[in-house]
């Protein structure tokens, strides 16, 4: 099923985003994972890809095993980075094969060096030269990522609501936000892009804050920013894992509660490969 139909038949949907396990230990436990998400019917799963397609071979199995084992919709990460067309033409025909039909298309994290490093080997320098080279063949779905706060190489949020319509024009058929944690952000993303004439889906992306070290990190390397009361809440508990779950999760209950009140089509879940957050705030806002 190709995620679009999803949206035109007017229902929301509630997606979750894993990535592949490192070693014998993170399979056991996303197995499990997968288990206890299966139960709440999600309307797809996404797996992430690997820089420079660094667990290519991982991120494949995984994705063929959940969409043609499991019977889950699936949703691929796929990046340009040190990719040539020809690659990428043989890993298309490896989707089509195994009948995953929705793909997620990234730039993805540039060499040391910048492009312009001797590593860069790439025949697409943007996401939209990738976008615009798969939707040429009419066979999937196509994502594009979005970034309420901007994308940290954008040198305005203007200028990136304009990348962000290029991807649509060059045939995105919606849009999954960076995660974020103030909805304003979203929203005012949102009312930017159908200003620009941008009319595709735009999912919020959601991160429950389970670890606020953890958390931390990732906001620094995205450039997303926790509200200061939220900070206030959590730095107190940072050694105290049990209250700050509980803190980030009824945050992010009230979170999607209003995101969804408030228009969201659906909200996409980054699991972390976790799977108790996600189903706890997932069975409060259901």
């Amino acid at each position: 099923m190709k995620i679009k139909d999803l949206f035109d038949s007017g229902e929301k949907t509630y997606s979750f985003e894993f990535f592949p396990p490192k070693n014998f230990s993170s399979i056991l436990e996303l197995g499990i994972n997968v288990g206890q998400l299966m139960n709440l019917s999600p309307s797809f799963i996404s797996v992430t890809y690997g820089a420079g397609g660094s667990t290519q071979d991982a991120s494949f199995n995984l994705i063929d095993y959940i969409n043609n084992k499991i019977g889950l919709v699936t949703m691929a990460h796929y990046t340009c980075v040190n990719a040539t067309k020809e690659k990428v033409a043989q890993d298309l025909d490896f989707f089509q094969e195994k009948n995953i039909e929705n793909l997620i298309l990234l730039r993805g994290d540039l060499p040391p060096g910048g492009a312009e490093s001797g590593k860069n080997i790439s025949d697409f320098k943007y996401a939209s030269d990738l976008i615009e080279y798969v939707a040429s063949q009419d066979r999937f779905c196509i994502a594009a990522a979005g970034y309420p706060e901007t994308h940290p190489e954008s040198s305005s949020s203007e200028k990136d609501i304009q990348y962000l319509k290029h991807k649509v024009d060059k045939g995105a058929d919606f849009v999954v936000t960076q995660l974020f944690f103030d909805n304003n952000y979203y929203f005012d993303f949102v009312k930017r892009a159908r200003k620009a004439g941008i009319t595709i889906p735009i999912v919020p992306g959601i991160m429950p804050i389970t670890n606020f070290k953890q958390i931390k990190k990732f906001t620094q390397m995205c450039g997303a920013k926790i509200p200061e009361t939220l900070v206030q809440q959590l730095e107190p508990h940072q050694e105290d894992l049990g209250k700050t779950y509980d803190i980030g999760v009824e945050f992010a209950i009230n979170q999607c509660r209003e995101l969804l009140d408030k228009g969201a089509p659906g909200l996409h879940f980054y699991t972390l490969n976790k799977s108790r957050a996600t189903v706890d705030i997932f069975t409060s806002i259901k």
